[in-house]
């Protein structure tokens, strides 16, 4: 059996969602839709909203007209990754929530697919996005590819089809056809510029797409993902890769509870280096630090560290995202680095740029990436002293998660954000809650 035919059968195989699973994606279904609402008024939300903006039964959540299901799986997806505070999964690394949920939202809305479809389908697709992230580990980012974008569309076609409810054969066709539909390059890191937004969103409707064709009878390869031109061939220039990953235990041991949810909007690697930068800031004066050295991986550097002399001056808030020099500087001078901390004006504070300048990085062998996320910062002061911090863990991750009560506030502080006075707010949130137990009706997530 093909791969593919192998993932369809556990697939098909699948019947209870355990409550564990349940309740991380309750969890991502409501940090994705306030994720959304957040950016509903930027302009890479109206733009992709101009550029795709067919009419039809769909919700893009937090505007008042209805989108063709593509749309809306396209802005929704857009938006909940737009600002890059959406999920992670340790071992990808790959944003699954942005990808998955616009994708099946859009398909329930517009075949009627009830809240417990909704449910397997995020679950099936969470979880096949994640383990295809650990197929062959850092070889999609290292070919110069965003591994959201590429795993993303056949994750988003079993999604689909499993709420959907294909059959055996026209889920295989799916799986097919989303590896032609697969794409995404990182250059977007030149120049701080907006695809890496989209890629979520495209996936989400490629995987649409490619289900719904799917069961009208396309044919897809069987050998997508192992195949001489296959998936991984294609975007990780190897066929050698764990398969078992992707399929042993598919339905029985669920890596999809361990996905992590971020307490910063900016890039996930970062994330542990903030926290230590702010421990840091507690211990000593930042204008007394003339060198701080970050131990790192070696897979995070091409992306978050390099070229160095541009990541220590940012050319604009979205590139301070993916910026560690700059993210640690911010965390030194400003303590918590929230939204305010990414605008253009704010990447080209220079207190901040002369601090980042003062950061470089050392590779560290011994560094657990991707298996896990960690910082090391150590910093060599005025009279010769170094004083350093450690974070072990991604916060917000498996070993330290945000609560169902942390993410609901999230969603509130998002939905602020985004225009929603209080009573809209929770009229949302408790649509959210519901959800899984009823009809799907995204009424009181429309703007």
């Amino acid at each position: 059996m093909a791969v593919a035919e192998e993932l369809a059968e556990r697939i098909q195989g699948l019947h209870d969602i355990p409550a564990n699973v349940r309740e991380t994606c309750e969890r991502l279904l409501v940090d994705v839709a306030g994720l959304c609402i957040l950016a509903r008024r930027r302009d890479y939300v109206k733009a992709a909203l101009a550029g795709f903006g067919e009419a039809g039964p769909a919700t893009a959540i937090g505007h008042p007209r209805r989108a063709s299901a593509a749309c809306a799986a396209f802005v929704n997806g857009t938006a909940a990754h737009g600002e890059d505070y959406d999920d992670t999964f340790e071992g990808g690394p790959v944003h699954a929530g942005a990808v998955v949920v616009p994708a099946v939202l859009a398909a329930a809305e517009l075949e009627g697919a009830n809240g417990s479809s909704v449910l397997r389908g995020m679950a099936v697709g969470v979880e096949i996005l994640c383990r295809l992230s650990l197929v062959v580990p850092k070889a999609v980012h290292a070919s110069g590819f965003h591994p959201t974008a590429v795993f993303g569309a056949p994750a988003a076609a079993a999604a689909v089809a499993s709420t959907l409810r294909l059959e055996m054969n026209e889920l295989v066709d799916a799986l097919g056809i989303s590896g032609s539909m697969a794409g995404g390059i990182i250059e977007y890191l030149a120049e701080g510029t907006w695809t890496k937004r989209l890629h979520p969103g495209w996936a989400a409707q490629s995987g649409l797409r490619a289900a719904l064709l799917g069961r009208a009878g396309f044919r897809g390869p069987r050998t997508v993902f192992e195949g001489t031109h296959g998936l991984f061939h294609g975007f990780a220039r190897t066929r050698e890769g764990n398969y078992g990953a992707l399929l042993d235990g598919f339905g029985e041991k669920w890596v999809t509870t361990t996905l992590a949810f971020k307490p910063y909007p900016c890039g996930t690697m970062i994330q542990p280096y903030i926290d230590c930068a702010r421990r840091l800031r507690e211990r000593v004066s930042p204008g007394d630090i003339d060198e701080i050295v970050a131990d790192v991986g070696e897979g995070t550097v091409h992306r978050l560290w390099e070229p160095l002399a541009d990541k220590q001056r940012p050319p604009n808030g979205y590139a301070a995202k993916f910026s560690t020099p700059y993210c640690i500087a911010a965390g030194l001078l400003r303590g918590h680095v929230g939204f305010d901390a990414f605008s253009d004006d704010a990447a080209n504070d220079p207190d901040v740029r002369g601090l980042a300048a003062k950061v470089r990085y050392r590779i560290d062998p011994a560094n657990p990436y991707p298996r896990e996320f960690t910082g090391h910062l150590r910093a060599r002061l005025r009279d010769g002293s170094v004083v350093e911090e450690r974070q072990p863990h991604l916060r917000g991750g498996a070993r330290e998660p945000l609560t169902r009560a942390d993410i609901e506030e999230k969603f509130r502080s998002n939905a602020r954000a985004g225009g929603f006075d209080g009573e809209k707010a929770a009229a949302a949130l408790e649509a959210l809650r519901a959800l899984f137990d009823g009809a799907v009706n995204l009424e009181a997530l429309r703007g």
